[in-house]
């Protein structure tokens, strides 16, 4: 590929599926600015997809935002939430007739079949039984990641999607960010030539690590899913797609080093609120990261019209797991972990997860015969080996409103709008991230947690 060639709108089928990025701004010389338009076997939806919400958190919200802002495509009409706050904000949100509102995923399919299809954001442990049970009934499905939390059951839910022929789209919204989109397009393309190998860091942040898998709902694999899972199965997957080659074997290490009881500092206590001594010193400090800098307290259900916000989330801190000493929960996740993967072709990608840094969003270098990419979400840069010329690319993305830090580059709502289109036209090739396509990545994470636990190098078999 020359030069003049890469900075040409450039488009790459998958499957039947068009995705285009196209350049529309010179930013500085050797420096442009691209989207992606809508593709154009996209067509006007006749009247909205209706949707049924089981699990009203945060992603479910997210997803759930769409239908918002964008009605005419898509309509949530009912919601399971067993915590009555988001029940009760999530019904507002979306004027839920009191008839559809539900305690349980079990209360909704007790009904006849509600809708045309559901979303399913609940914790990682309670993705299976109900998934089974919407393909039962004829519901198409768009499914937070992880598929499940085994291996059988995510195999259970690919088989029952086939025999059903329903529409199971995976979450894997990194698929839909244009900044992994420029990446595949690239690649495809051959900018770089034949791909030799692939660095790609996961940076979680040290607060986020302590607020979703030290405290939060993740902080234990056995009741949820091992972090490699529950937080990366994101980057075993994106490195499988944007290269297009299947993985053979898969090698893992990491441990829990850190956030042990026997590295509690000297005068903490049980609570960071219980008077420690060394809680102001501390940098994961409860009572600064939510109280002082108001960060990550939507899961804390505070009500908007609270009158002292700061009051509020301090008895949060008092009764609930995110006001806990981070050295004394029951965690039990890495807060270290590295993977070496053999791909086809002789391929070979290193992944690294680190909890321990100032700052998130996704680091890749992938090495090609001639010329590589560099990028960390915000800027992908192609160097040719051949002129020796630099070219940036700048993709225009952000996160959803009011989830800024989510790191996904754009992708939730892209994957919602892709989802509405699948099932409006009865065409899975619509989506990047069906169960079909999205099932690798979740075996490979699964035999990088084995090979972590038995030290061996595990096969990957689909």
């Amino acid at each position: 590929m020359n030069r003049r060639s890469l900075l040409k709108n450039l488009s790459i089928t998958f499957g039947s599926t068009l995705v285009s990025t196209e350049v529309i701004a010179k930013l500085a010389e050797d420096t442009y600015s691209y989207d992606i338009p809508t593709p154009s076997l996209h067509q006007s939806v006749a009247k909205p997809i209706t949707v049924i919400t089981l699990g009203a958190g945060s992603r479910g919200t997210v997803y759930g935002n769409y239908a918002a802002a964008f009605p005419d495509q898509l309509k949530v009409i009912g919601v399971a939430e067993p915590n009555t706050f988001r029940n009760d904000r999530y019904a507002k949100k979306h004027q839920i007739a009191d008839t559809h509102r539900f305690n349980t995923w079990e209360d909704v399919f007790k009904q006849p079949k509600l809708a045309d299809a559901v979303i399913i954001s609940m914790p990682d442990d309670l993705h299976y039984e109900p998934c089974m049970k919407a393909l039962s009934m004829g519901y198409d499905i768009l499914l937070e990641k992880p598929i499940a939390p085994t291996e059988k059951e995510c195999r259970d839910i690919l088989a029952l999607a086939k025999k059903t022929g329903r529409i199971v789209a995976v979450c894997h919204v990194l698929r839909y960010a244009p900044y992994f989109v420029k990446m595949k397009e690239l690649i495809a393309k051959g900018a770089i030539g034949e791909v030799i190998s692939i660095q790609h860091f996961e940076p979680i942040e040290h607060t986020h690590m302590a607020h979703s898998y030290v405290r939060g709902n993740w902080h234990n694999s056995k009741t949820t899913t091992p972090i490699i899972l529950a937080k990366s199965c994101h980057d075993l997957d994106i490195i499988k797609w944007v290269i297009n080659k299947r993985s053979q074997k898969i090698v893992a290490m990491g441990d829990l080093k850190w956030f042990r009881k026997e590295n509690a500092p000297q005068g903490s206590t049980a609570r960071c609120t219980d008077g420690c001594a060394v809680e102001r010193t501390c940098p994961y400090s409860a009572i600064k990261e939510y109280i002082d800098r108001n960060s990550r307290t939507f899961v804390l259900d505070i009500p908007e019209n609270v009158n002292d916000r700061k009051a509020a989330i301090r008895e949060k801190l008092e009764t609930t797991n995110y006001g806990r000493c981070v050295y004394r929960m029951e965690n039990d996740q890495p807060d270290h972990y590295v993977t070496s993967i053999q791909f086809e072709d002789s391929v070979t990608a290193n992944f690294s997860m680190e909890a321990f840094t100032a700052y998130h969003g996704r680091r890749t270098r992938i090495m090609g015969s001639m010329g590589d990419l560099v990028g960390d979400m915000t800027e992908l840069v192609h160097h040719d080996f051949i002129t020796r010329k630099e070219t940036k690319f700048i993709p225009k993305a952000e996160d959803v409103e009011g989830y800024k830090n989510s790191g996904h580059g754009g992708g939730d709502w892209m994957l919602v709008r892709d989802f509405v289109q699948a099932v409006s036209q009865r065409d899975p090739s619509l989506l990047t991230s069906t169960i079909d396509d999205s099932i690798e990545s979740h075996i490979m994470g699964f035999m990088a947690e084995k090979s972590r636990k038995e030290g061996k190098v595990m096969a990957v078999k689909l």
